[in-house]
Parts: C-alpha cells; structure tokens; sequence
C-alpha cells in the first residue's frame, strides 16, 4: 500500500541537509567545553549553527539558548513568573500559565497585557495565525518558523520557542530565542553551558542538523514553496466540501499557515477518523486527545466556541514540502468513501 505522511504539523520529516550535517558532526568527538582543538571543533560546529538559526529566525543580537526543545523552552522561559494566555495554546505552555484570555470564533485571543501574555504565532492544531501585540512576552514560534515569513527581531516578543522537529531537524533539539539583555533562571544548573542558562554537554550532533535544516527552511520559504503547498491544500479542501457539504472548516475564515486544514463532521469521531485514514495509508491526527482511555473533546475548539460534538469529530490535515496532488487527491477520495459510509450507519 502507498502511504502518504500528511502530519507535518507533528513533526516533520528529517530534511537531507539536517542528516548530513548531523552525520558530520559525528565524526567531530571533541566536548564543546574544551579548549584544545578537538574542542573548539565541537564549539565551532554549535557556533555555526547558532548563526544559520539566527538568520533563519530573524534573530540578529538575540541569545540564542539551546535545549530539548519547545517544551523545555517554555519551562525555562515560564517558570517562577506569572504569565497569562488562552486555552489555544499548546500543553507545554498551558501547563505553566493562567489561561483566562478571550477566544473569538476564528481563533484570535483579545490580549491585555502584552509583557505579561504568553502567545502562539500560529496554532498547531488549526492553523491560525495570530497578530502578534508588540511588546509581548514570549511568542511560540514552534509552527510558524520556516513555513511563513517570520523575524523575531521585528514581532517584538522578549523571548521565543522554536523546535527542529517541526522544520526538518532532528527530535531532542529546540531553542529559547532571548532578547539580548534579558536573563532567565536556569532550571538545569551544572557546567554552565549556554551562557549559564542550561547547563550540561550541547547536543552537538543534533544542534548541527538544526542549524542545517534551519538554513534549507529559510531558502525553501523565499523560494515560494510553502505557496505551492497552500495551494495543494486549498485543492483538498475543495475536493472535501464537494464529498461532504457538512464538513466545517474551523479557521477557514481566518488567515492559517499554508499546510494546515483542521476540519470536523459532526458525530465522526476524529480518532475513528484517524485509524480509518491510517488503514487507507494515511498518516493524520484527531483535533481530539486520548488520556487513561478516555476521548476528550479538543479544548482549542472549544475555547474558540465550538460544542463537543464538533470539538470531538475534528482531524487535522498537515501537508509538506513532498506533497503531491495525487496524495491530497487520493486522501480526499479515501476519507469521502469513509464519509458515506458513516452517513449510511447514522441515515
């Protein structure tokens, strides 16, 4: 069976200039902390990366901090303050503030107080993108870095998430983009890496697929080639509606990243969805999670207004830089056939 991988948004696929740096930096065994040759190899390599990260993120005079990732990220730029956000944000960012903010019904959180507010620039689950207040307090550019144009020095954000996953890089590897100037306690406390706000021996090996799948992001986003997967989205779209008049599009009046299409039947379970799609060789996610066995309803839809129902039958399509008509064709034919299906049990 031919499969197509259509869950870009849960992580990408390993980009070739990310393995093969990667596979370079394994024959470099020098500890980065060193200071003979061997050493300042190994430093050499997490310094250049630091620099095709900066470029690619618009990061020029930010402190770049490496760590496991986004989730790491957010726990060394949120812990020990109190921060303020809405229940759209990802787990990693919930968990460590009060999510009060107003959604409205295409997804935009009313924000109050910028230095205090923490923000996605695009959901992961819908696609949406926000308008980003000046003077925010950190922005979690994990979706939106390498798929829409983004700089960090002009969104006006203290601080920054970002992961490799989600741009082509290696799993284990992500960054808190700082503000120059600006300090954070460390919660991993040691050796005094990463100008003593992480401490423990870089991931040097991952650290340079990073800043290599970083440096192929940047170059595939001015060459326009997230507009052609826009419009490989849109053409699945169409063909969905065409199958299912009753599909609701959440978002769709909203501006999305260009790979993202989050859409629900009401009553069609998403994880039903899920495991039929994958039975017909497609990889997607449900807008919905499983904890100790139970279904919840996506509580991103429902803080934009959407009931259980439709919170609970949502999936999310993301598309990526090999994707082809022929895949979003054949994806839109197999869930139809699903659709009618599931339409006959429930006439």
């Amino acid at each position: 069976m031919k499969r197509s991988y259509l869950d870009w948004n849960a992580t990408a696929p390993l980009r070739d200039e990310a393995r093969v740096a990667m596979m370079s930096a394994m024959d470099v065994c020098g500890n980065p902390s060193s200071v003979h040759s061997e050493g300042r190899a190994a430093k050499s390599l997490i310094e250049k990366a630091r620099s095709q990260i900066s470029a690619a993120f618009g990061a020029d005079g930010a402190d770049i901090v490496f760590v496991s990732g986004s989730t790491e990220g957010a726990a060394l730029a949120l812990s020990g303050r109190n921060f303020v956000g809405a229940d759209v944000e990802h787990d990693a960012i919930v968990a460590w503030i009060d999510a009060c903010l107003n959604v409205d019904g295409n997804g935009a959180v009313s924000v109050e107080t910028p230095s205090e507010t923490v923000l996605q620039s695009a959901n992961s689950e819908t696609g949406i993108i926000q308008r980003l207040p000046d003077g925010l307090a950190v922005v979690d550019a994990t979706q939106s870095f390498g798929k829409v144009p983004f700089a960090f020095n002009w969104c006006g954000a203290d601080m920054a998430l970002i992961s490799a996953h989600k741009l082509g890089g290696p799993k284990g590897i992500g960054a808190l983009v700082l503000r120059r100037g600006l300090d954070v306690a460390a919660q991993i406390k040691g050796g005094g890496q990463e100008m003593g706000r992480r401490s423990g021996t870089e991931n040097t090996i991952g650290i340079a697929g990073f800043g290599g799948a970083a440096a192929a992001a940047e170059r595939d986003l001015a060459d326009g080639k997230w507009v052609e997967v826009e419009k490989l989205r849109n053409i699945l779209e169409k063909a969905l509606e065409e199958s299912a008049k009753d599909t609701i599009f959440v978002g769709k009046d909203a501006v999305r990243l260009p790979n993202t299409s989050c859409f629900a039947v009401p009553g069609w379970k998403g994880e039903t969805q899920v495991m039929q799609m994958d039975l017909a060789g497609f990889a997607v996610s449900a807008g919905s999670a499983c904890s100790s066995g139970k279904v919840k309803a996506s509580r991103v839809l429902k803080a934009m207004g959407y009931n259980d129902d439709v919170a609970s039958s949502a999936i999310r399509v993301s598309l990526g830089l090999d994707t082809t008509e022929d895949d979003v064709l054949r994806f839109a034919e197999a869930w139809g056939k699903q659709y009618n299906k599931f339409k006959a049990r429930n006439a």
